[in-house]
């Protein structure tokens, strides 16, 4: 006669789950700094990747996708060397402790970021796969055209990141229209910036929408600056305060989903524990024969 117990059968289960929920990824060979990279019929985009990266293997980084302007758009791999002139891709080139991940894919000369939202999310899902990319905490940001994408990326996939900054940004450059959906944004941390002085983007186009998110209880951060015309960007990455405040949010969607099978897998272990210790007070045991 064949006894199977319980217990048994079921830890072994549970071991099983932990070992597929912390299974191991490709990872991509890292190149450390910041590199261009080619893809056809995609989007060309700079990689950047800290001085430490790959030196603890379990370390998972966050991560910025950096929308550039309508003067960065490119074509070929060479152009990509318009995105190093400002913003993140300019500060990687200096600071090569920079604390984060840096994705900075490049618009082609004849497109929008808004046309592109399915190739962005292509791009940042091949790179969350190949690197150690910490999931809950991806961050969104970019100024101007790129500002137009960073709502509209985010309007899409509103649950994909920890938090957005859309600097001299809109939603319909012409008009104050807003989006119906704006607020399925309401759960998500935004830092809006934009120059008092812009003849470009207009600061009523980035009101509207701060003011429609508030509305919906979204506590957005707004930053004025009252002297400043187009160029918000330079004053905003410039500010340690920024990557501070993003290094304190968290996409907890994220937590739970990448962690599932580890999760089911502690309570499927605190049920057995719990299933075995009542038994054993009972002085039973539970068999199958």
């Amino acid at each position: 006669m064949i006894v199977y117990k319980l217990q048994r059968k079921f830890l072994f289960l549970a071991l099983v789950l932990l070992l597929v929920g912390c299974r191991s990824k490709s990872q991509a060979t890292p190149q450390i700094g910041q590199h261009a990279y080619a893809q056809n019929g995609q989007l060309n985009y700079l990689l950047f990747l800290p001085q430490d990266y790959g030196k603890e293997k379990a370390e998972k980084w966050p991560l910025i996708l950096f929308l550039h302007g309508i003067g960065e758009r490119g074509d070929s791999l060479n152009d990509l060397d318009r995105l190093k002139v400002l913003g993140p891709p300019m500060i990687v080139e200096q600071q090569k402790d920079f604390p984060f991940i840096v994705v900075s894919p490049q618009c082609p000369t004849s497109s929008y970021w808004v046309e592109r939202i399915d190739d962005l999310k292509m791009l940042l899902d091949q790179i969350v796969m190949e690197y150690s990319v910490d999931k809950s905490r991806i961050f969104l940001t970019g100024i101007s055209l790129g500002g137009w994408g960073t709502w509209h990326f985010a309007l899409q996939y509103p649950d994909l990141f920890a938090a957005i900054v859309p600097i001299a940004g809109f939603n319909e450059l012409y008009n104050n229209e807003v989006p119906e959906n704006i607020c399925d944004l309401k759960n998500l941390p935004a830092w809006v910036f934009h120059g008092a002085q812009d003849k470009t983007v207009p600061i009523g186009r980035a009101e509207v929408m701060v003011e429609a998110l508030r509305d919906c209880g979204r506590d957005v951060l707004f930053t004025i600056y009252p002297n400043a015309k187009h160029d918000s960007w330079t004053e905003t990455y410039s500010n340690k305060d920024l990557y501070a405040w993003l290094l304190q949010q968290r996409n907890w969607r994220a937590v739970i989903k990448t962690n599932a099978w580890y999760i089911a897998g502690i309570f499927v272990i605190v049920s057995l524990v719990a299933i075995y210790l009542y038994l054993h007070k009972r002085g039973k045991g539970l068999q199958f024969r």
